[in-house]
């Protein structure tokens, strides 16, 4: 199952912008390259502009850009808040997560419940949780952040945004993942009381689409 999120506690409020861009998570040396390309080094071409990075265990001998605010621990019930604060969020995956694919971050679904327009890296399976361009913006290194920050104008910003978190009240919410969790229980159940008569996760053979 993919984690999930509570539109009870995520949802989209009205604040003021605060951050052009914002990240969220702990130091992960596996990520950090990323975090640099992605954030740090549009930072560093944008003085004038904004930046959060909250999460961690940062190594000391990182260089934050003057404009790149830092925020070492967030408490669960202050991310609300953050996201709502940023004009973009940024998204960047675990090499392991990567390797796996299909692995969404539970922030993902945070940052997207709240409304605000989500900027990733790319991975195998991202298409199957947010669909690139409408749900979510892809990014690969700092040129297209700049282009993003420069270029996209508001609406469209915010319809991504809302599209984001459409998808989430559709799809990732953990009533849903409740629901998915009884129907493999179910499956697997029905596969264990007649095996010859289904294929995996409990589907009727003639039913099964290769």
């Amino acid at each position: 199952l993919f984690c999930s999120v509570d539109p009870d506690e995520y949802f989209p409020e009205r604040r003021r912008k605060k951050w052009v861009l914002g990240y969220l998570g702990t130091f992960g040396e596996d990520r950090q390259r990323k975090l640099d390309s992605l954030l740090l080094a549009p930072a560093t071409m944008l003085p004038s502009r904004q930046f959060v990075v909250a999460g961690p265990q940062y190594p000391k001998k990182i260089r934050w850009p003057a404009n790149v605010h830092r925020i070492t621990h967030l408490s669960p019930v202050k991310h609300r808040a953050f996201y709502n604060s940023q004009r973009f969020t940024l998204n960047v995956t675990r090499a392991a997560m990567v390797r796996a694919g299909f692995s969404p971050s539970v922030r993902l679904f945070e940052a997207a419940a709240c409304g605000t327009p989500i900027i990733s890296d790319d991975w195998p399976g991202l298409k199957t949780v947010f669909w690139p361009r409408e749900e979510i913006l892809i990014a690969g290194d700092a040129r297209d952040i700049l282009e993003i920050l420069h270029e996209m104008p508001e609406h469209v910003a915010r319809e991504i945004g809302l599209r984001g978190r459409e998808r989430v009240l559709r799809q990732h919410t953990s009533a849903h993942r409740a629901l998915e969790l009884e129907r493999f229980i179910g499956a697997a159940r029905r596969y264990t009381s007649s095996p010859s008569e289904l294929a995996p996760f409990g589907i009727k053979k003639e039913e099964a689409v290769l």
